[in-house]
């Protein structure tokens, strides 16, 4: 979908994120929730050679990858007036032209009871992506993640501040993809920074 195809008679959307939207959507927004959506699961399968890695050693991000008894939980932002083009023209060169990830509308239940289902667009990155990874062990993905570094950042920060998120907004949720990449990675990383504090004698 276009970005004015979304937004035609819409005078608010809401705009769901599981990924680095979730500690850094850099739109401005009229208020947000966390909460979750159902039939995909969240995981590492998407190449990324801009943001977080580059052509030759890409990073890998999240993508959703469609399973019916799964959930994944994220942050809906809800855009109104001025901000809903400003956010989707701004979404659309950091998802779509950037990241290679495809729009589409579900349901986002937000956290807590009497809550009211709501539609959101999601970005979404899919197996036919020139960029798309797919699954691996998550000792290599972690491997990948620790090494890469894009024009935004490490890779690694990226995995780190998602697991943050997790821990602090959902508590009581897990998430054993996310938090064993999130192990194995920190693994990979402690002997480096240990050996990096250790005095250097001449």
């Amino acid at each position: 979908m276009k970005p004015q195809d979304i937004i035609t008679g819409k005078s608010s959307l809401w705009i769901f994120g599981y990924g680095s939207l979730v500690w850094k959507p850099d739109f401005k927004y009229k208020r947000s929730k966390v909460g979750y959506i159902q039939g995909y699961k969240r995981r590492f399968w998407h190449g990324d050679n801009y943001h977080r890695g580059n052509n030759e050693t890409p990073g890998r991000v999240v993508t959703l990858i469609e399973e019916e008894d799964a959930c994944t939980w994220g942050v809906a932002f809800e855009v109104a007036g001025s901000q809903l083009e400003e956010s989707l023209k701004y979404l659309n060169v950091r998802e779509t032209v950037c990241g290679g990830y495809l729009t589409q509308f579900v349901e986002f239940i937000p956290q807590g009871e009497a809550q009211s289902p709501i539609q959101a667009l999601v970005y979404i990155a899919t197996a036919d992506n020139p960029i798309y990874l797919g699954p691996a062990s998550t000792e290599e993905i972690a491997a990948q993640i620790a090494a890469c570094k894009g024009k935004t950042g490490h890779n690694i920060e990226y995995l780190l501040r998602l697991a943050d998120f997790m821990r602090h907004s959902c508590p009581d949720v897990d998430d054993p993809h996310l938090f064993s990449i999130e192990a194995a990675c920190l693994a990979i990383i402690r002997p480096i920074l240990l050996a990096a504090q250790q005095p250097v004698f001449a």
